[in-house]
């Protein structure tokens, strides 16, 4: 099939292209400016912007498959719902079959900005006339490990009670959005999370310990209001629909080890 992938140079979007290109697919990726986008290989480089409907139409000639991967939390309205309103309008009157798109486990129940803009864009491919999949999976590990990162920053790490995750390997939602791929239009499908739900506490002082930070403080602290009951409520969890991928420990172990990189 000839693929289009939206947010192919992203974390999640260049472990799709690959899986996808591995498996025989013809591959564009959507970049705004093919000359910059020189880590994908093997594919056609097609620019595009999602903030301009005109540059879609040619980008999307020809395309059996659209597997929408881009998405930008510091301008949701702009990138993911706009972007994905001018994306489903440049499909009319194509001949594409499918629309893939990768959401967030808890959008319709944690009310921050970035998760709301997710479930517009989930009601967008919801009602528009392309057969559709709607994936949601949990945070991924580089995720958890980018937010600690952040946090480490301070003398303490703040952790707020109750605050779980259920981390996932990149690589495991990419083999799920490529099995969409070939088996068809599911709607919206069952959610995908990590194969164990572990407290922030845990999280921090496991990526402390491997990232060879030196120790501080993880000061439990409140979190009120309605996110915090959501994410108290485990909204951002899915244990019934673990997989078993890479665990935490063992992302911890691949990422700090000398070659540097997750297997």
């Amino acid at each position: 099939m000839t693929i289009l992938v939206t947010g192919g140079t992203g974390v999640l979007g260049r472990c799709v292209v690959g899986r996808l290109v591995a498996a025989g697919h013809r591959v564009r990726v959507l970049s705004r400016d093919p000359s910059r986008s020189s880590t994908v290989h093997d594919v056609d480089l097609c620019a595009g912007d999602l903030r301009e409907l005109a540059s879609l139409r040619p980008a999307l000639s020809e395309v059996d498959v659209v597997v929408h991967c881009a998405s930008d939390a510091r301008s949701p309205e702009a990138v993911d719902v706009a972007g994905t309103s001018n994306l489903v309008a440049a499909l009319r009157g194509l001949d594409v079959g499918h629309l893939v798109y990768v959401s967030i486990v808890g959008v319709d129940r944690i009310p921050i900005r970035y998760y709301r803009a997710k479930r517009d864009v989930e009601a967008i491919i919801e009602n528009q006339g392309v057969p559709c999949t709607i994936q949601r999976a949990t945070q991924f590990h580089p995720f958890v490990a980018e937010m600690l990162a952040r946090s480490a920053r301070r003398p303490f790490i703040a952790c707020p009670t109750g605050l779980r995750f259920q981390p996932i390997a990149v690589e495991q939602v990419a083999n799920r959005v490529a099995q969409h791929v070939e088996a068809g239009a599911a709607g919206k499908a069952a959610d995908l999370g990590g194969p164990e739900v572990l407290t922030l506490h845990h999280l921090a002082s496991t990526w402390l310990s491997a990232a060879g930070r030196r120790p501080r403080p993880l000061l439990p602290v409140p979190f009120p209001g309605a996110v915090g009951r959501a994410f108290k409520d485990g909204a951002n969890l899915c244990p019934e629909q673990s997989s078993r991928g890479l665990t935490w420990t063992q992302y911890l172990e691949a990422s700090h080890s000398p070659e540097g990189a997750v297997r």
